[in-house]
């Protein structure tokens, strides 16, 4: 089944997403790529900035990036899926290391995205996670099962 568009779901609340990442240049893409069907709720460039705006917006979904200052995101995502501040998290990343989404996935995290594919994959990303599932991006080492 497709995941539905805005306009399949215009008597639905759009999810409310939180975005972290140190740089400005990304966030400002990603809330591009995303605003059309998704409430960007904060966009915040920092672990602590991040761990701050999960618990005072209790977003649907974070989308972060792995290395910011401050606490990482996979330490952040495993703190807010714990606390019950999010359903989903949702990384992305430059790194496509198997031992970076073994961890993620250990954590709780439902889903891997590299930057080079978010163009394409973020939305259907967010709706798979929001659904259950989880989402790697077609282009993410496979980590072997352990």
């Amino acid at each position: 089944m497709p995941p539905q568009t805005r306009s399949d779901r215009s008597s639905v609340r759009p999810y409310r997403l939180v975005l972290a990442d140190d740089r400005e240049d990304i966030l400002e893409e990603v809330c591009r790529l995303l605003a059309s069907d998704f409430e960007i709720v904060a966009a915040v460039k920092s672990g602590t900035a991040l761990l701050q705006a999960a618990a005072e917006l209790k977003p649907d979904a974070v989308l972060c990036d792995i290395y910011m200052p401050g606490q990482n995101g996979i330490e952040c995502g495993a703190k807010i899926l714990r606390d019950g501040l999010s359903r989903a998290i949702i990384l992305l990343s430059i790194y496509n290391e198997a031992h970076l989404v073994r961890k993620a996935l250990r954590e709780g995290i439902q889903g891997y995205v590299l930057k080079e594919d978010a163009s394409s994959e973020l939305a259907p990303a967010v709706y798979a996670v929001m659904a259950g599932g989880t989402y790697l991006s077609r282009g993410v080492s496979r980590p072997e099962p352990q």
